[in-house]
């Protein structure tokens, strides 16, 4: 499968790109944009950044593409809505960069505090000794407000609650615990904001968020607020801004993000209270690193069928969706992956068992694990198509709803052929998906990297010949989870650190005690 990418990342990323063995990697980050439209044509997944735009254009000529990854939080170069017609997955990295940002954000109210920028140059650059030009405020006993609570708006509030601030959050969208549990202030008043002392906004840009802050909002503000805006361009209405500054009433702006990038000739440049930097807000070498390592993860996952990470474009409303029932969407995926690198044989019923409070998205598992399930059945299938292909080729479905005294929620696949059951079951211990069950053995290991299940008769000695046959092919041992059953036999999964050939595979199923030897990755 190849990847495209379009635009400059870590070396990292490339590393994992070019580690995984079914993935052709072109790197096109240099390549002029008119020419990359040609790059494309036979592109199986992309990862581009903000310069490429994924337009009309550019999607007309990606005629194979199933996967784009945006590697970053932002997604405004990206036509969502014309790719989930044309059946792409478009998936971002919205957490790598979390630490990079919440630090500019700090870097930036401590420099409205102090006039940090302007000390700075006028001692280096001007050679001007002004001590008392530069009388700045404390942070110690100030109002922070914080639109958006999300991961960068709760950090940027914990790291301020150390500096002695008041925090105040406002976000519709979070419980209100989330904000309170960190010592942090709640509220559903967002006049309450407007009266802190410092405003800084962690937000999308949507219809809802653009010009959150207008005139009108700036008027309502203390005299002598500070603005702060890490976030997306056109959060604040810039015009209105501007004259706050000039006016005095904004006693600072500190600002990462623009309306229209890039700008080296902005009005906010020329006036003197604000500290102003080119949208580096994820400019860290460790945070650039995660990104790069991330989106080369996902887009290998999204080819391979195994899972979507932080899909856009799914068929339930991610934004509304809690956290932990998309972690337990994405493990019934993987867990249909699993099966349908080891059956081998005409599929004829799904059978889905859910116990717990996962059990009220039902229809949400049965697409995931059908996703999972078809990928090695067909090339085309999605979440919008994936219970119409499965109709499609005779494989009956059903849910049923169960309890389980074991664990909270637990999600069962059972896939039913003309000779024999395959079954999986899965759950979250803590924030970790878990495989604790295969094919009737309890065992307990992590769905991801290169699995050989290895089923035998229970007796002495299998682990040391498996070992040895590994050995032999030069194949390292990750992890080793045994589960044994009432009838005399054993299940192991076995995680490597190579990739496992038929070679390897035909020499296990000649051990004696071998009864089945499968083999899978993600």
């Amino acid at each position: 499968m190849k990847v495209v990418v379009c635009d400059p990342i870590h070396p990292k990323g490339f590393e994992v790109l070019k580690k995984a063995s079914d993935i052709e990697v072109v790197d096109a980050s240099k390549t002029p944009k008119d020419e990359l439209l040609k790059v494309i044509e036979d592109a199986d997944g992309v990862i581009t950044r903000s310069p490429t735009p994924v337009d009309e254009k550019f999607l007309s000529h990606a005629k194979k593409l199933k996967a784009i990854v945006r590697a970053g939080v932002g997604v405004d170069n990206v036509d969502i809505d014309a790719c989930s017609k044309r059946g792409i997955i478009v998936m971002n990295v919205p957490t790598a960069n979390t630490l990079a940002a919440v630090e500019l954000t700090m870097a930036h109210i401590l420099t409205a505090a102090r006039s940090f920028t302007n000390a700075v140059w006028n001692l280096k650059k001007e050679r001007e000794w002004n001590r008392e030009k530069w009388l700045g405020i404390e942070l110690y006993g100030k109002k922070l407000g914080i639109i958006g609570f999300g991961n960068i708006g709760s950090r940027v509030g914990v790291r301020a609650k150390a500096f002695g601030m008041e925090v105040i959050a406002y976000d519709p969208y979070i419980d209100p615990s989330k904000a309170t549990d960190l010592g942090c202030k709640y509220t559903t008043d967002f006049d309450e904001i407007l009266k802190c002392d410092f405003i800084t906004i962690h937000t999308p840009k949507t219809p809802e968020t653009i010009n959150m802050i207008t005139k009108k909002e700036i008027e309502k503000m203390k005299d002598g607020v500070v603005l702060i805006n890490c976030a997306r361009g056109g959060l604040y209405n810039e015009k209105d801004v501007l004259e706050g500054l000039k006016s005095g009433k904004i006693r600072w702006l500190g600002i990462d993000v623009y309306e229209k990038e890039p700008t080296t000739n902005h009005p906010f440049f020329d006036v003197e209270n604000t500290s102003v930097t080119p949208h580096i807000g994820a400019n860290t070498i460790e945070s650039q690193e995660r990104i790069a390592i991330q989106a080369a993860e996902a887009i290998i996952e999204a080819l391979r069928g195994s899972s979507y990470p932080n899909a856009l474009n799914l068929p339930i409303n991610t934004a509304n969706t809690p956290e932990w029932v998309i972690k337990y969407l994405e493990l019934s995926q993987k867990m249909g992956y699993i099966l349908s690198q080891i059956i081998n044989e005409p599929i004829k019923k799904v059978k889905i068992s859910l116990s717990g409070d996962i059990s009220k998205e039902d229809k949400s598992v049965l697409t995931f694990a059908l996703v999972g399930l078809l990928k090695n059945i067909t090339d085309n299938v999605n979440y919008v198509n994936a219970e119409f292909l499965a109709k499609e080729k005779g494989i009956d479905t059903e849910i049923i709803k169960t309890k389980n005294d074991t664990y909270k929620n637990l999600v069962s696949i059972k896939v039913i052929t003309d000779n024999g059951e395959y079954s999986i079951s899965g759950t979250m211990l803590e924030t970790h998906p878990r495989v604790v069950e295969f094919k009737g053995f309890d065992l307990e290991f992590e769905p991801k990297g290169k699995m050989i299940f290895f089923k035998n008769t229970d007796v002495p000695g299998v682990i040391g010949e498996v070992g040895m046959t590994l050995a032999k092919y030069n194949i390292n041992i990750a992890d080793f989870r045994l589960g044994r059953n009432q009838e005399g036999q054993a299940m192991a999964v076995i995680i490597v650190d190579d990739k496992v050939n038929e070679d390897v595979l035909n020499e296990l199923r000649n051990l004696k005690a071998a009864l089945s030897v499968a083999y899978a990755e993600i």
